[in-house]
């Protein structure tokens, strides 16, 4: 997967730590559980043409959390990208 870039980013996590840095876009979601306006950011992740046809051939998607503790996520699909 290649590191995208949401759509009204608002900063860039991780540089400081060494990493490529990771584009978000903070925003506050409705959610059945934290309720209305729980803080959330979100990330744009691009699978290469390899990774797209892996998927189609029901290969899962895995999400790799680093450390010991599973904090709460949603994955979804965004909008195709205009030509």
């Amino acid at each position: 997967m290649q590191i995208g870039r949401p759509e009204g980013t608002t900063r860039v996590l991780g540089r400081s730590q060494g990493y490529l840095g990771l584009p978000i876009r903070d925003e506050t979601i409705n959610c059945s559980v934290g309720g209305p306006e729980t803080p959330a950011v979100t990330t744009a992740w691009i699978p290469t043409p390899d990774e797209v046809a892996a998927i189609v051939a029901g290969a899962p998607i895995h999400v790799r959390i680093l450390g010991t503790v599973h904090p709460p996520i949603m994955v979804s699909i965004g909008e195709p990208p205009v030509a």
